[in-house]
């Protein structure tokens, strides 16, 4: 059997001094306090003395302790008021995000209001519009320029109407379903519009490219009038837009023309006004007089 790990001190003498003198500091102690205390009833000015020297000697070391507490104090103080500024750092900033989107988030609201308080003024002025709905979608890279209205055929919607904004043309109607319908938009490059310069009412044709653009001609060839800034508007040739809607702004001039950017992008209009065909007096006469009448007319 293994002798156990366990020794008594006795068998070292180390242990035995130390032991002895752990007693003899214990008992002097006791001895040196006892004294102290008969000083103090005794004699009290004396033992007053023996304290004032103690404090005295003792001093030095006081305020070197002192001080040592204090600097730890304040390196412990700057430690955590370091930690407090960094959370309240990431607070602030968490914070400062957070109104940053509610701002973002007021400002797009306060701009979808101010376009529908248009929208409803602009049916307010056309009290013969067919439809007022939101635009679904729109092409943005395909070659066909084309979007969708939230409203179709069951809303009293046919081909060829035109449907704007309050910023201007966004297109007219190419084919409807029941509860939807697509838009040909003044962009697309099939779609010719003619306009008119607002300033003087200068006739062209707008012609789109494409990419939210649109190529301007003059009617008259051998003429290029354009600036830029040049507001184009609706002539109402054609008998299918009425007058005086804005269409574009010419950003360019050509050789041949000018480049004009459509007013009525389709990727900031949310909602559209659908309009009835405009039919001016000399479409509407043609109408109710074919050729075939006009010439028989002749013939006699």
């Amino acid at each position: 059997m293994a002798p156990p790990n366990h020794r008594r001190p006795g068998f070292s003498k180390r242990a035995q001094y130390s032991i002895f003198a752990s007693y003899l500091l214990g008992i002097l102690g006791a001895v040196l306090g006892l004294l102290l205390l008969l000083v103090s009833f005794i004699d009290p000015r004396g033992f007053s003395a023996l304290r004032t020297i103690g404090a005295e000697a003792m001093a030095p070391a006081s305020k070197t302790l002192s001080e040592f507490g204090s600097l730890t104090g304040n390196a412990g103080d700057q430690v955590s008021a370091y930690f407090n500024a960094a959370s309240k750092n990431a607070e602030m900033q968490q914070e400062l995000e957070q109104n940053r989107i509610e701002i973002l988030e007021a400002r797009a609201l306060r701009q979808e209001n101010d376009r529908l308080k248009r929208l409803l003024k602009l049916d307010e002025e056309i009290p013969d519009s067919i439809a007022m709905a939101r635009l679904i979608s729109s092409t943005a890279s395909s070659a066909r320029r084309i979007a969708t209205l939230g409203v179709g055929s069951n809303n009293g919607l046919e081909p060829g109407q035109p449907v704007r904004s309050p910023e201007g043309l966004v297109g007219r109607i190419l084919e409807t379903g029941p509860s939807t319908a697509r838009v040909l938009l003044v962009s697309d490059s099939k779609n010719v519009t003619p306009v008119q310069r607002a300033s003087d009412s200068l006739p062209a044709f707008a012609t789109g490219r494409g990419d939210g653009t649109v190529d301007i001609q003059p009617i008259n060839i051998g003429t290029n009038p354009f600036k830029g800034g040049d507001l184009l508007i609706t002539s109402g040739s054609g008998g299918l837009y009425s007058p005086g809607i804005p269409v574009a702004v010419v950003i360019r001039k050509t050789e041949t023309g000018a480049i004009g950017r459509v007013l009525a992008n389709p990727a900031k209009v949310s909602h559209a006004i659908v309009q009835p065909i405009f039919q001016a007096e000399t479409v509407r006469q043609i109408e109710e007089n074919p050729v075939d009448d006009l010439e028989e007319e002749s013939g006699e």
